[in-house]
């Protein structure tokens, strides 16, 4: 299944017109951009995999697909070469024909700064601004997946609503039951402090999403859900927080509006400035149908409210943001709990994270899979280093998690270090409980990615 952020859209055949007389064409500087392998079947029926480039922040939905040698290119795209000085650089047959092209393209998907790419922006940002909630998108394309095993020809919308929601809780029910089979402790009357719960796609953490929320179908139900998640593709130095809800397959959970306004009062407008980062964020919006499932629509109709926002790695700059302009991590815990102790009812926070990231695709020399010993040790020590920074946030030390990740520099790529340290920070709990670790890895193990359920109270 495809992890929610993949780009969906095949590429454009047409090539489009380079415009000689557009400055931003003539001296193109690159956005930030995300490369993937992208097989291609040739004419001859060869297959070769060619460089897929995509928006690195998703403001464009367009992909472009090129030779493996244009990555050789694509750094003197920096705004401050023109076409010919990049072609005498590149050198190695590199044309300005085949330089007019490429950038064609790029314009075109919105890859280069530009009129185009300003375009997508302001119409993204325009939509965001106009709805209080958020649309669904890794949570649609899931429930489009689970409708393809159980379809109905000639199904209306409606209809196929109904099924989705269905396929929901029949599969959300399924990996409950097999993940709290054997668990000693399958439920708490009680509502936690808070839970930690993955953000992979749900085929690959299914077992985590239910070691966490499982526990709390017959817990006391919150009024409304604080989800902090990982800033994966925005432009936020700092925490980011948003000012919507989300809408899923499975209804909507509204904004916690009352929250959201304690939260401005003691940080400011600074705190949402780049709420859209949260448009494409599948941090936050893979949480919700598990709320949804878990606690239900309360006597009012409506699910719990939910306030969400993305924390920064708190280990890069000592909490502070990246830049020094965004806010920083003890001054949204401080305005957090000044916050949350001003609300009437009961607050769950959630804390959407993943941790290790391993494998070539993440830049290590080894495939993780198998059992040579080179595959053996590689996994061993990632799941040694896990073991250890967790026991950090059991024994209740999130200031030494940071330091011991500052210190060896994140080594493994966790990349949720501010969540986990700032759900322990704001609700300070008592005790905190491992409840399951595993890691989901690719056939070949060019991709590993553990995560864990946790409990705070």
């Amino acid at each position: 299944m495809t992890q929610p952020g993949e780009p969906a859209q095949p590429p454009q055949p047409a090539t489009p017109p380079f415009d000689p007389n557009a400055p931003h064409q003539q001296r193109p500087k690159l956005r930030p951009v995300r490369g993937f392998p992208y097989p291609a079947n040739m004419p001859d029926g060869k297959q070769v995999v060619l460089l897929g480039l995509s928006d690195a922040r998703q403001i464009s939905p367009k992909i472009v697909v090129l030779a493996p040698a244009a990555g050789e290119i694509l750094p003197h795209m920096d705004g401050t070469h023109d076409l010919d000085q990049i072609v005498q650089k590149v050198g190695k047959g590199l044309s300005r024909t085949i330089m007019e092209q490429l950038v064609a393209q790029l314009d075109d998907a919105g890859l280069i700064d530009g009129p185009n790419f300003r375009s997508m922006l302001k119409k993204m940002q325009d939509t965001f601004d106009a709805s209080t909630l958020l649309p669904p998108a890794g949570t649609a394309d899931f429930g489009d997946q689970l409708y393809q095993q159980a379809p109905e020809e000639g199904a209306s919308d409606e209809r196929k609503g109904e099924i989705i929601r269905e396929q929901y809780k029949k599969w959300f029910d399924q990996w409950i039951d097999a993940a709290l089979k054997d668990a000693p402790d399958p439920a708490v009357t009680d509502l936690p402090l808070a839970i930690v719960a993955p953000h992979l796609d749900y085929p690959r953490g299914w077992i985590n999403y239910a070691a966490a929320y499982g526990r709390l179908r017959v817990a006391d139900r919150p009024d409304r859900v604080i989800i902090l998640g990982t800033n994966h593709f925005g432009e936020g130095t700092g925490v980011v927080v948003c000012d919507k809800g989300w809408t899923t397959p499975l209804g909507s959970c509204h904004a916690d509006t009352g929250l959201i306004a304690a939260v401005r009062r003691r940080l400011g407008d600074k705190a949402f400035a780049n709420r859209y980062d949260h448009e494409h964020e599948h941090s936050i919006e893979l949480q919700i149908p598990w709320i949804q499932h878990v606690f239900g629509a309360g006597e009012n109709g409506e699910y719990p409210k939910v306030l969400g926002a993305l924390i920064h790695d708190p280990s890069v700059n000592n909490g502070e943001s990246y830049d020094g302009e965004g806010v920083g991590l003890q001054a949204f815990v401080d305005a957090m709990r000044e916050a949350i102790a001003e609300m009437p009812g009961r607050t769950l926070v959630i804390s959407s994270a993943d941790l290790s990231h391993a494998g070539p695709a993440f830049g290590d020399q080894t495939a993780m899979a198998g059992e040579e010993p080179r595959a053996i040790e590689a996994r061993t020590k990632i799941f040694q280093h896990d073991r250890e920074m967790l026991e950090l946030l059991v024994q209740n030390k999130p200031s030494e998690l940071v330091a011991a990740m500052a210190w060896m520099q994140n080594p493994t790529r966790w990349c949720s270090v501010g969540n986990l340290v700032a759900a322990v920070m704001i609700t300070q709990p008592q005790t905190v409980r491992l409840l399951n670790y595993s890691a989901a890895m690719d056939e070949q193990g060019n991709t590993m990615v553990s995560s864990a359920a946790m409990m705070l109270e």
